[in-house]
């Protein structure tokens, strides 16, 4: 009987407990399923495989953490040239892209990935060997991410700092964001021997003879050149150049009230070094900016056949500049991922 009470009083405590813990429990399952469903299609990428890409990971070759930018410019270089870009995780897809449109003008073989991170670095180097290299410290792929982010100041900042170490190599260096599409092959318009090549960022339209020297400043006294295309040669003035641009980007880090970009940075290290680095200022018409390019149907038109390289920029997002390059009909990895030597993405 004392032990027909003492399970009858039990009872109810039993049932409350085992209640509760049902509840937690389909909770925690919802929860689970949640963030299956957010983080499982990623589950084939590096970031999966470990999560900080700021650290190298016992998984992957140790040889690409040891890959040394004097090994991989070496193995890349052609005639001594190479193309450079800097691209952290989240525009891989970009990266593949733009691989898709060099490719087509047959100069896929002289491109150098500066990965930002491991889980680049990894990548590129399982799909393409010896492509890509990490010049340390690795940056955090996510904080990149966001225009106008001190992540996307902290990769972008350090853009003059590498070319600088490739000038130093001995290599000419063809630099590219990879939110870029090539339409026609840029080399043949590298014309004579000047120091650097660059692009204008401004959306006025220029007419198709105008002038190659560095435009005039604004009223702010800084020229508005994209920083985005360049061209170099390992020349003094070059060197002096990047220099130039690294003091700027020091001496005007990023702020909450000053969100910038390398972009700043590269127009007052052109005023300050105008009278000692020789430089050339690509044709509008093959080289446009996106605030050109996307904008102004009539100039498209009118220009057509003349576009070289088209640079996706005057917009901000990432789905949303995605979405300009299918409207454009100039997303290629869709229909043509064979075409990158990456392959298709998983």
């Amino acid at each position: 009987m004392e032990k027909q009470r003492l399970f009858s009083s039990a009872s109810p405590l039993s049932y409350s407990s085992n209640s509760i813990l049902s509840r937690n429990s389909l909770l925690l399952l919802i929860t689970l399923l949640v963030i299956l469903g957010v983080f499982l299609p990623w589950a084939g990428s590096p970031l999966f495989l470990f999560s900080n890409t700021n650290s190298p990971s016992s998984s992957f070759p140790s040889k690409w953490v040891d890959y040394s930018l004097a090994k991989a410019t070496k193995f890349v270089a052609k005639n001594g040239t190479l193309i450079a870009c800097t691209v952290s995780y989240p525009f891989f897809p970009f990266l593949n892209n733009w691989l898709i449109s060099v490719s087509r003008q047959k100069h896929q073989d002289k491109v150098l990935v500066i990965a930002e991170d491991y889980a680049t670095l990894y990548k590129v180097n399982s799909k393409w060997p010896g492509h890509a290299v990490l010049i340390p410290p690795a940056l955090d792929s996510q904080t990149a991410h966001s225009f106008g982010s001190q992540g996307f100041f902290n990769l972008t900042s350090r853009r003059p700092e590498h070319l600088l170490q490739l000038l130093e190599l001995g290599y000419k260096v063809m630099y590219n964001d990879v939110d870029m599409v090539w339409l026609q092959d840029p080399f043949p318009y590298l014309q004579g021997s000047h120091d650097v090549y660059f692009m204008d960022d401004k959306t006025a339209i220029k007419p198709l003879s105008h002038s190659h020297d560095l435009p005039p400043s604004a009223r702010n006294g800084r020229t508005n050149i994209c920083s985005c295309m360049i061209f170099l040669r390992p020349t003094n003035g070059a060197k002096l150049l990047m220099k130039q641009w690294i003091e700027e980007l020091h001496a005007q880090p990023w702020s909450k009230s000053n969100k910038g970009n390398d972009q700043p940075g590269f127009n007052w290290a052109l005023g300050k070094t105008a009278h000692q680095v020789d430089v050339y200022l690509l044709s509008q018409a093959a080289f446009p900016t996106g605030g050109v390019y996307f904008w102004n149907k009539t100039w498209v038109e009118e220009t057509k056949g003349k576009h070289v390289i088209v640079h996706n920029n005057y917009i901000i997002g990432y789905d949303n500049k995605m979405k300009r390059f299918q409207d454009f009909g100039l997303w290629l990895v869709d229909d043509h991922a064979l075409e990158s030597p990456l392959g298709k993405l998983d």
